[in-house]
């Protein structure tokens, strides 16, 4: 019966994700200029737009996805360009939608704020007009709404209207507020490759203010194009922090902005160009690489037992007990159709199970995220035995071919050296074929972009379910290939910020029952694998220098049998007779030795033991600071300090990777000399 065949799970549509923060009507600047900045915004979206069709490779290519917090003014003004433009609308909103309404309604009268509240209509017409607006807006929105702290700040909010002579109510508010606006503007960055700023320059200080998020896009990693609400016609391309630094100095249209903008969308739709290794272990030839490549892998369903080498021999000198080292290693890797329904069924189950949790997009993050991952992890699996197997044979076969050419000495005669130079010669073959052909294959290149992919989505799905994804510019870099971390980001942008409403219900059951689980399993996974790693470092340490220690032994033994016979303490021929078995065990003994010494060099056991020790510390720490809040009252969980564990989660698995990749880039498929 022949297997069935796996096939990749679609590799992640090219898309561009955008973001806008601009002023109110009641800017000065903006109210003044609201024409023309409109026409600038659309002159903007188009050059976007064209870029997309245009630079974007030849793959499956999604609308583009729009960000706004539909506060009144610049963020509905550019909504409803990109609804014009058929263009995926997603509204990160600081509060749930009633408060969010009221509040960016501007009402001047606690009755009115309250109406909004209860999601009526305040008494006012231009109040009510401006609500109008923004849940019209908000209908034709995918909406995720911070409305864990709507209680407390919803009662701040009326309280100072209600005591509009209370400066301290008014403040109170003022810096909660801002705190909320700061929070959803960092969700709404994290989930777009470009922010376009409709800001005047006067002042970054407002946290959640205009200024101050253009200020954290860049801190973060995310171009911002920032149309300046004083003069529209001179918009800029900026890149970093250091470029808000002129911002009030006058500036000439760079000329070159249109292509910077350009720039900047192809390289959000598609991954940068692999960078030529100066290695001679790179690879031979012209071959597909990068995502392509990826999605053509062919699917094992087991691993070959022929290239178990380095797990028999951490399982031989890191296991506890002998039912330990030669337990079998034969593996079953997890299919994409089998993981929904293996590992990842549980956590599948509690996301579908999180108070009014979306089930359609969690379906999206199975497809788009477990799926990959299952993928990723199935390839990567056999292509880690393929090249640590091989090398590792290399390293058995290289001492094995120096001994069998000489075991003629003491077992045969001069007459059958052939036999055991063929013999030879076929080990040393072996020894080229394989290095050859792990070259040639790339398995250490394919390993390494394999598992980054694999590691990253690994944790994904709980992290998106908080609407958390790695900022911009956090993403590491590979060394000589990016498609991995392009490949990975689109994943997990693909599904997007959940259509949820956050409460605090929500966070303690996505702290509990996913982020903690989590951490939990992989702190153990860590503290048992520093443990095994450490203790198949010392006992590989120990054998080789025994195999040393034997050596030594066997040669002074020959010596000493030697001398006595040059000192007629017995006979002559005793040294004579065991001359060629001495010979044997003095070449034997050490070159063993020595290959044991390379195993253990190439296997780094003990620096990955100490990554994993590190590792497990840093995830114990995550896990006792879950603990903590988990023992509060639900009513004092706030979603800014439950999105920072997770990001931290996410920060100790990218530092893991970003350390295991750094004992392990040097090291190719090569002769073990």
């Amino acid at each position: 019966m022949s297997a069935t065949v796996v096939a990749a799970p679609p590799a992640p549509p090219a898309q561009i994700n955008l973001a806008i923060t601009g002023h109110r009507e009641g800017n000065a600047a903006f109210a003044a200029n609201r024409g023309r900045i409109e026409s600038v915004l659309g002159e903007v979206l188009d050059i976007i737009a064209v870029a997309v069709t245009a630079e974007a490779p030849h793959v499956e290519i999604a609308p583009a996805r729009f960000h706004s917090m539909l506060a009144e003014g610049a963020d509905l003004m550019a909504a409803e360009q990109a609804l014009a433009r058929g263009w995926e609308l997603v509204a990160p909103l600081a509060f749930g939608l009633d408060l969010n309404v009221a509040i960016n309604a501007l009402p001047t009268s606690a009755d009115d704020a309250r109406a909004m509240l209860a999601g009526g209509d305040p008494a006012d017409p231009k109040v009510k007009a401006r609500s109008d607006a923004i849940r019209r807006m908000a209908a034709r929105a995918r909406l995720f709404e911070l409305a864990d702290r709507d209680e407390v700040i919803g009662g701040l909010f009326v309280a100072g209207l209600q005591h509009p002579e209370d400066r301290r109510k008014a403040d109170t508010f003022a810096a909660e507020c801002s705190l909320r606006v700061e929070l959803a503007a960092r969700v709404m960055l994290e989930h777009s490759d470009l922010l376009i700023a409709i800001w005047d320059g006067v002042t970054r200080a407002f946290i959640g203010g205009t200024g101050h998020s253009v200020q954290l896009a860049l801190e973060i990693g995310a171009p911002v194009v920032w149309i300046d609400a004083n003069a529209p016609d001179r918009w800029r391309v900026l890149t970093n922090p250091e470029s808000l630094a002129g911002v009030q100095a006058p500036a000439a249209v760079d000329p070159e902005r249109v292509a910077a903008l350009r720039g900047l969308v192809l390289a959000a739709m598609s991954p940068a160009a692999a960078r030529k290794s100066h290695s001679k272990h790179a690879g031979h030839g012209k071959r597909i690489e990068g995502p392509e490549a990826f999605q053509r892998e062919r699917w094992r369903p087991r691993s070959n037992p022929l290239m178990h080498g380095y797990r028999r021999i951490e399982a031989l000198f890191g296991a506890d007990t002998w039912k330990g080292r030669f337990r079998k290693l034969r593996q079953t890797y997890e299919t994409p159709d089998a993981i929904v329904i293996g590992s990842a069924a549980k956590t599948l189950a509690h996301a579908r199970a999180l108070p009014g949790q979306d089930a359609a997009y969690v379906d999206a993050v199975e497809a788009n995220t477990v799926r990959r991952f299952a993928w990723a992890d199935g390839i990567s699996a056999y292509l880690s035995d393929a090249y640590r197997g091989g090398m590792t044979l290399n390293f058995l076969l290289a001492p094995l071919s120096i001994v069998v050419g000489i075991t003629y000495l003491p077992f045969a005669s001069s007459g059958e050296k052939w036999i055991f130079a063929a013999l030879e010669l076929a080990l040393l073959a072996s020894i080229l074929a394989i290095t050859i052909t792990g070259q040639r294959r790339r398995w250490h290149a394919r390993w390494f972009e394999t598992r980054r992919v694999a590691e990253y989505a690994r944790h994904a799905p709980i992290l998106l379910l908080l609407g958390v994804v790695r900022a911009p510019g956090h993403w590491p870099k590979g060394a000589e290939t990016s498609w991995p971390e392009w490949y990975a980001r689109r994943s997990l942008r693909e599904p997007g910020l959940p259509r949820v409403k956050v409460t605090q219900v929500y966070l303690r059951d996505a702290l509990r029952n996913l982020l903690d689980d989590h951490v939990v399993q992989q702190r153990d996974y860590h503290v048992y694998k520093a443990k095994r790693l450490a203790t198949a470092h010392r006992n590989l340490d120990k054998l080789s220098e025994i195999l040393f220690t034997l050596a030594v032994i066997s040669v002074s033994v020959y010596l000493i049998l030697k001398l006595g016979g040059t000192l007629h303490w017995w006979p002559k021929y005793y040294a004579e007779k065991t001359s060629y078995l001495f010979t044997f065990l003095g070449v034997a003994l050490p070159t063993f030795g020595g290959a044991i010494a390379g195993i253990r060099y190439f296997g780094d056991f003990e620096r990955f033991s100490s990554i994993s020790d590190v590792t497990s510390e840093k995830l114990n720490a995550v896990h006792t600071r879950i603990t903590q809040l988990l023992e509060n009252p639900e009513a004092a969980l706030d979603y800014g300090q439950v999105a920072d564990l997770a990001r931290e989660v996410d920060d100790v698995v990218v530092g893991e990777i970003e350390s295991w990749q750094a004992v392990f880039a040097g090291k190719h498929v090569a002769v073990p000399v």
